[in-house]
């Protein structure tokens, strides 16, 4: 009578995301195999950045070109765009709401305003789509995600560096005179760009994860702008008024009037150090600090689920 050979059962397959077999782990140590696309230590992924910093500049400057290259203005737009934001804020705001009666050097206000929270506003708006737009790139080639987030906010400082020059040209036209002071842009801007890619870099995750939030962000910077004294003074409007004392330190303390204030504090004579809110540098380096290294760990954290699923 012929024999039944009986094949082996086969063996049970491992649940996705299970630890993979000791006797696996220990030869692919063996042989310095390692798990693809693992997160690496913070210290060594910040080494791997610094390593790709000339890919990180080269991609913002390929960005900014793009941008505009179907335009037939070109860079232009870069200057344009804000100014005539700031146009359109002048008329309702200056003329129509009479803000301008009360505020020395109104144009200079309004315009510096304008260019610092169109800094910000871009790079978080572009922040968010940092890894959901730029999928073909994240599952191609293998870098640090973090280059991306980062290039982006590069990319919107290059672009106010660019439209400095305007900004310039209009405190001159409006008698504001290069003083010593015109130097503390230098770390106003750098401490708000610290912010910027902070906050980019934890709307870059949230938007990986869910790309909707690119549609609802142009409302919330929208909000965010009308609390920020963009067009009106924020000391001005707190003068005389018995508001909550936490109202007071919301507005005083919000991230964006406060890079806002410090700009119109180096450029405009008119605006005092009486108009900023008090300890505003402690804020400003603090508000950088704080979102530039939760930023970066927070967005660390993900960094092995960039791209997947």
């Amino acid at each position: 009578m012929p024999q039944t050979l009986t094949p082996p059962a086969p063996a049970p397959a491992s649940a996705p995301g299970a630890s993979p077999d000791p006797e696996l782990r220990a030869l692919a140590e063996r042989h310095g195999l390692t798990v693809s696309g693992a997160r690496p230590p913070l210290a060594e992924y910040t080494r791997q950045l610094w390593q790709r910093r000339h890919f990180i500049t080269s991609f913002a400057t390929a960005k900014v070109t793009a941008t505009y290259t179907t335009a037939k203005l070109g860079q232009l737009w870069q200057v344009l765009t804000p100014l005539l934001n700031a146009a359109v804020y002048y008329l309702i705001f200056g003329m129509l709401l009479g803000t301008k009666d009360n505020i020395p050097d109104y144009i200079p206000f309004l315009v510096t305003g304008v260019f610092v929270f169109t800094f910000l506003q871009n790079s978080v708006l572009t922040g968010t789509r940092a890894i959901s737009g730029n999928l073909g790139l994240v599952r191609a080639l293998h870098f640090p995600r973090a280059c991306l987030p980062i290039s982006f906010c590069l990319a919107q400082l290059q672009q106010l560096l660019f439209s400095m020059g305007v900004l310039m040209t209009i405190l001159l036209c409006f008698g504001q005179l290069p003083t010593w002071s015109w130097l503390l842009v230098v770390p106003a801007l750098t401490l708000q760009f610290v912010f910027n890619t902070g906050l980019a870099m934890v709307m870059a995750r949230l938007g990986a994860r869910t790309p909707d939030l690119a549609q609802l962000m142009p409302f919330i910077m929208r909000t965010w702008m009308y609390a920020s004294g963009v067009m009106f003074s924020i000391s001005r409007i707190l003068q005389g008024r018995h508001l909550p004392k936490i109202v007071e330190i919301l507005l005083n303390g919000n991230p964006a009037a406060v890079y806002i204030d410090l700009m119109r504090f180096a450029l405009i004579d008119s605006f005092t150090h009486e108009q900023l809110p008090p300890h505003v540098w402690a804020f400003a380096a603090g508000w950088a600090l704080l979102a530039g290294a939760v930023g970066f760990v927070y967005f660390w954290k993900a960094e092995e689920r960039y791209g997947r699923g």
